[in-house]
């Protein structure tokens, strides 16, 4: 009998890494903000195991000194899951993982992998629409999380990364979120880089 993707055992183990102190917001409370969402939207995806997983090891790996965390946590997925499901699965979780650096959808085989990324993404960004109140607390906690950075360099940083969602064309990838999200979104983003420029 084939093991599950995700057991007991392996989600204490990523739930343990989830608890480190210095975590104010790629914490527990993220990964379960996801998993609610992606039984919101469960009708919608196409393989939930693989979303799942990929919510669960997105930020298994989380040192906001590094750059490769996406990368780390990608590849602690493969060690992970190795044996419990084919390597074109794992590799799907993986590259969901990965996409999270840009999050800009990875080219997959199919149509329907592709919109399990977009929504995993989604997902992902969606604390960037929620309501005001929510949106600052998020914006205060990963302030705590780069608590090492100055405040001129964290303003220009911070400036840079919501310019770049407010560039885009759509902050998200699917007509969903677009209608929950988007709007909200560009609010809150909007009104947090007025708040970095004085």
């Amino acid at each position: 009998m084939t093991a599950p993707l995700l057991d007991n055992a392996l989600k204490n183990r990523l739930a343990s890494a989830y608890r480190d102190g210095a975590r104010h917001y790629h914490n527990l409370d993220h990964v379960h903000a996801l998993l609610a969402l992606a039984t919101q939207h469960r009708a919608l995806l196409s393989d939930v195991g693989a979303v799942e997983a990929a919510i669960w090891f997105h930020d298994a790996v989380y040192d906001s000194r590094a750059k490769d965390n996406e990368a780390r946590s990608a590849a602690l997925a493969r060690a992970c899951l190795a044996g419990r499901a084919d390597t074109a699965r794992i590799e799907r979780i993986a590259a969901m993982i990965e996409a999270t650096a840009a999050h800009q959808v990875p080219p997959l085989a199919n149509a329907a992998d592709n919109r399990d990324a977009s929504l995993f993404l989604d997902m992902d960004l969606s604390i960037l629409g929620a309501a005001p109140d929510a949106f600052d607390a998020y914006e205060q906690a990963v302030r705590r999380e780069y608590g090492w950075v100055d405040e001129a360099d964290w303003r220009t940083g911070r400036a840079a990364v919501l310019r770049h969602f407010l560039d885009r064309r759509h902050v998200f990838h699917t007509d969903e979120f677009r209608e929950c999200y988007e709007g909200q979104a560009r609010q809150n983003m909007a009104r947090s880089l007025e708040a970095l420029s004085r």
